[in-house]
């Protein structure tokens, strides 16, 4: 093993019914690098991972650590091995203080008792070096993603570890909370520790990563140094396509005089969204820019009856619509997948079919129960439409991968005949090729009559699929462009000249 690899997997095979996840794949991290693993969702990155932490056992292949051959039964044996892992979705308590959180399970003890000063004192000092200067002791609820991050990330630090997985941690991050990330992830690299950067957001990639590893279908396409290959280049590499074929898209045909499907005039809700108005056609797509917090998803909810707007009105295909609830919105046609599918979109435990018949089954009410058979034909028309990889509609979707967990979501309320259809960052968190099939969909059913509205922080996509955009900054609408005439430094400046001024009023 050369001195400076800190680990390496040789052949790597795991075998699951029907399907081989993973054949014959290696990996090697070095000591002071940050290495990111790529691929498209069902590549096997998961699974790789899953193999090192010890969750998957490996049918084949070894694990090479610090010079020691090992073989982890268990996250806990891994992680006392020197091997950690933050995921997406922060696995921590919210209930407990920040305090405890980093030292659950192994608090220091005095005279008997857990010591609490000494963890208080611990925490704070492991928080100040990960530029965080907050309260330990109040719950970690209390607190951003960011933050709850940055609590992950000290308490896998602290347990002395040698190796950091990062799976997907910016994706609910805004760009100064990413860049706050990197310089904690370079200080790290910095002391000697290597780090696996698994992430959808090929930018962020290129701009912390010294080495990259793609895989496609299970199998290893290759291992590169960044300055060794293009973005384009690691597209095709991922999907086996080049750019210009997976992004084959074309804005939706608005006719003139097409009749407006949604108009919410001046409505508003104290504390949430004040006085803003959207106008949007049959057949039309309308993003929403701004940054996290400027008011995007406040104002989806709001349309959806999420939250209840106190003021304004809002029609639908030309009538009054009183949407208090979302309920309300659902016998209108207006249907809405919320940006956090894992928290407010998947019921993990039910089957696909059961998914995707949820929002028809609540419309009709509970009392009319649909068939088995009303079902299975509507869980089968859907996976096919939308390509759903799964051998079957009674697979649990809590197994899918997160690109076909939103296609799934989708189908529950293309299933519903919408007039309107809401879609909160429908392709954060999936692969490059999921996310060209979602921007299809949305733009196929554009062309059947559908209006969508469409928010999403990467404004390559807004840009590529919206027929005009609305740019929202501190819960106001500030401006409204033409798709044809948008640019990313269009948007970027109107958004900085609202950040320039909240500066010059705080100094």
């Amino acid at each position: 093993m050369p001195e400076n690899n800190l680990l390496e997997m040789r052949q790597i095979e795991i075998q699951f019914p029907g399907v081989k996840a993973l054949d014959k794949v290696d990996f090697t991290l070095r000591a002071g690098e940050i290495h990111s693993l790529l691929g498209e969702n069902g590549a096997g990155k998961s699974t790789l991972i899953k193999c090192l932490t010890g969750v998957n056992r490996m049918d084949a292949g070894t694990i090479t650590f610090m010079g020691n051959s090992i073989r982890p039964q268990s996250p806990q044996e891994a992680m006392g091995m020197g091997i950690s892992t933050v995921y997406q979705e922060v696995n921590l308590c919210p209930n407990l203080t920040v305090a405890e959180n980093i030292f659950v399970g192994r608090q220091p003890m005095k005279h008997g008792q857990i010591d609490w000063k000494t963890i208080t004192k611990r925490a704070r000092e492991l928080m100040a070096r990960f530029h965080q200067d907050i309260d330990v002791s109040r719950p970690l609820s209390y607190y951003s993603t960011a933050v709850q991050q940055m609590v992950a990330i000290a308490r896998a630090v602290d347990v002395q570890a040698k190796v950091l997985i990062l799976d997907e941690p910016t994706s609910s991050l805004d760009d100064n909370e990413v860049q706050l990330l990197f310089d904690v992830m370079r200080d790290l690299k910095a002391e000697g520790m290597g780090i696996i950067f698994i992430t959808h957001f090929l930018d962020q990639v290129f701009a912390i990563s010294d080495r990259l590893t793609i895989l496609r279908n299970g199998h290893l396409v290759g291992s590169y140094d960044i300055g060794d290959i293009t973005k384009v280049e690691l597209v095709t590499q991922m999907v086996g396509k080049d750019m210009d074929t997976i992004f084959n898209l074309k804005r939706a045909s608005v006719p003139e005089d097409a009749p407006d499907m949604l108009n919410a005039s001046h409505i508003g809700s104290p504390g949430q969204i004040e006085d803003i108005s959207v106008t949007v056609k049959k057949g039309e797509l309308i993003g929403f820019a701004g940054l996290l917090g400027s008011g995007r998803t406040e104002t989806a909810e709001m349309l959806f009856g999420a939250h209840r707007a106190t003021s304004g009105e809002i029609e639908v295909d030309g009538q009054k619509a009183e949407i208090k609830k979302p309920y309300d919105a659902l016998v209108k046609g207006i249907a809405f997948c919320p940006e956090d599918r894992k928290r407010d979109g998947i019921i993990a435990d039910l089957s696909i079919r059961e998914n995707i018949a949820l929002a028809v089954q609540a419309r009709k009410g509970f009392l009319h129960p649909l068939s088995s058979k009303e079902q299975n034909e509507m869980a089968d028309k859907y996976i096919k439409a939308l390509g759903i990889a799964t051998p079957d509609a009674e697979k649990k979707i809590g197994e899918l991968s997160g690109g076909n967990q939103q296609k799934v979501i989708l189908a529950r309320w293309m299933a519903t005949d919408p007039k309107v259809l809401i879609l909160d960052e429908p392709t954060r968190g999936i692969d490059i090729g999921a996310k060209a099939e979602i921007q299809r969909l949305m733009l196929e059913m554009c062309g059947e009559g559908v209006s969508v509205v469409f928010i999403s922080s990467e404004l390559d996509e807004i840009i590529r699929c919206s027929n005009r955009i609305i740019i929202m900054r501190d819960r106001e609408k500030v401006a409204e462009l033409n798709g044809d005439e948008a640019t990313q430094e269009k948007i970027l400046s109107i958004i900085a000249e609202g950040a320039k001024a909240a500066g010059g009023e705080a100094s």
